[in-house]
């Protein structure tokens, strides 16, 4: 599975625009229950109002609250921006954390969040369970779990540190463009002669089948079998 998604998506990255560790956390404290492309819209705006910690810490909740309207839930978003900047500041002289301990101390801050901060900001090895990650992982049957924090203890166990970030954002991308939750496109999936779920589901192609076997070509994603 690691090799498939590394060959499908070869050139996986985060889809939030930032600039630094600081950044990608407020962007990604911004993207929950939000796009990401809605994200991006708001953070330019955001980061030149409040280029800093320090800056943030300082905000007005109402003019903050008013930048990022868009991204819904803005009260407690707001609230929470403001509070982790201040924490920032307090406790590491404006400079995000670079270690899990640390930043899941941050208010706003959970594991999901401190894993995209370690793996895409710091180069940590960093695994991210989001709802497209929860929804491949029971589909591929790497873990019988839906909490997000014993889903990343089994996929961790299996795959190397290595590899972590990199298969995390790589099973996003796959689940945003194939392993769809209500429509799953199991014919033109790379891992549908692996897959569990697509076996079950019978939607197990003839090429498949013959992948299944050792003969045949993978296709890519997008593309027809």
């Amino acid at each position: 599975m690691v090799e498939r998604l590394a060959a499908e998506y070869p050139d996986a990255a985060c889809a939030l625009v930032h600039e630094g560790p600081l950044q990608l956390l407020v962007a990604t404290i911004l993207s929950a229950q939000c796009t990401d492309e809605r994200v991006n819209l708001v953070t330019p705006g955001l980061f030149r109002r409040y280029p800093d910690a320090a800056a943030l810490a300082e905000a007005d909740p109402a003019e903050l609250e008013e930048l990022i309207r868009s991204t819904g839930f803005f009260h407690a978003k707001a609230r929470a921006i403001i509070a982790m900047s201040q924490e920032v500041v307090a406790r590491f002289g404006g400079r995000v954390p670079d270690r899990m301990e640390d930043l899941v101390t941050l208010r706003g801050v959970g594991r999901k969040t401190a894993n995209v901060v370690l793996g895409v900001a710091f180069g940590k090895p960093g695994f991210a369970v989001d709802t497209h990650v929860t929804r491949l992982t029971g589909r591929l049957k790497l873990t019988s779990s839906t909490d997000p924090v014993e889903i990343e203890t089994d996929v961790c166990s299996m795959v190397p540190a290595a590899e972590w970030t990199a298969l995390g954002l790589r099973l996003i991308l796959h689940g945003r463009r194939i392993c769809a939750a209500r429509s799953p496109r199991c014919p033109v999936c790379v891992l549908n002669d692996i897959c569990p779920s697509a076996q079950l589901a019978g939607l197990r192609t003839a090429g498949s089948r013959s992948r299944a076997r050792g003969g045949g070509v993978i296709p890519r994603a997008g593309t027809s079998s």
